[in-house]
């Protein structure tokens, strides 16, 4: 199978999910109708999805896996999820970002990603509630790459409550962000709908994300596909809070359209390979 199908089969199972989470499942003859694809192809892809965990398939149908709006995966678990999309989207993030900026960057697997692309951009400053984007910009300035620039950016890392995440949150984070100012704001999500908006599973986390948004010039939120459609318990801000959402290629055009009418920008990332 060439890349090309394959990149049109993650669009099909997204719109797929997308269509299950909407009205609460389907039935497989509606989707050959719909997709104009044959039964076997949408088995295929239904056997694909639940294989994921995200649908349990039914007689003649799917209905969606529904997780409590508290459930919060760990770190480890989370890090197994779409690794080819979250690169793909750390690399169109990171070109958005110039020398000498003054970045946010939240918890999450997606912003680690981002991390690891912003060494080798000269005289960042970044503040993070992130353990492990701290210690992304720790290690490289204990272990220089071949530029030999030992500690490029300077590092703020926020105090708090571990999350299962490896975020820190709660009053002392909350304290520490409202007193700064951002020139960007990358920001993960556990969940991203026009509906709920921009949501977490973790209330002291949302109301961490909240001061973030607060204190940020621009809000860029980076976000692979899976996240479209999902709603953790709490809510921290609006798709009309974001100025920008960097995601990548699974999402379907009518969901891109669907964005676009709330968003000033979309940027979904190429997923074929590393820049040229």
């Amino acid at each position: 199978m060439s890349d090309n199908q394959n990149l049109l089969a993650e669009q099909r199972r997204a719109l797929i999910l997308d269509e299950i989470r909407r009205r609460g499942g389907v039935r497989v003859n509606e989707l050959t109708r719909r997709l104009n694809v044959s039964d076997m192809t949408v088995r295929r892809d239904l056997d694909a999805l639940a294989r994921q965990g995200v649908v349990e398939k039914v007689h003649g149908g799917a209905v969606p896996v529904v997780q409590a709006s508290s459930h919060e995966p760990g770190f480890e678990a989370k890090s197994g999820l779409e690794p080819g999309a979250k690169e793909a989207i750390a690399r169109a993030a990171a070109k958005l970002v110039t020398p000498g900026s003054a970045l946010a960057l939240s918890g999450g697997t997606t912003t680690y990603a981002l991390a690891q692309r912003l060494l080798d951009v000269p005289d960042l400053t970044v503040v993070t509630n992130s353990v492990r984007v701290a210690d992304v910009f720790h290690s490289a300035s204990r272990h220089p790459g071949p530029s030999g620039r030992e500690g490029a950016a300077t590092v703020v890392l926020t105090g708090g409550v571990r999350t299962p995440s490896d975020s820190l949150v709660g009053p002392v984070a909350d304290r520490a962000i409202s007193t700064l100012h951002f020139d960007l704001l990358f920001l993960g999500v556990h969940g991203i709908s026009v509906e709920a908006g921009l949501s977490t599973p973790n209330l002291a986390e949302a109301e961490t994300n909240r001061q973030f948004v607060r204190s940020a010039r621009r809000v860029i939120v980076i976000a692979d596909h899976t996240k479209w459609g999902t709603v953790g318990l709490s809510s921290f801000a609006s798709l009309e809070d974001v100025d920008t959402l960097v995601t990548d290629a699974g999402i379907p055009e009518v969901l891109r359209e669907e964005i676009a009418e709330h968003l000033s920008s979309l940027v979904v990332a190429d997923t074929s390979g590393p820049d040229t």
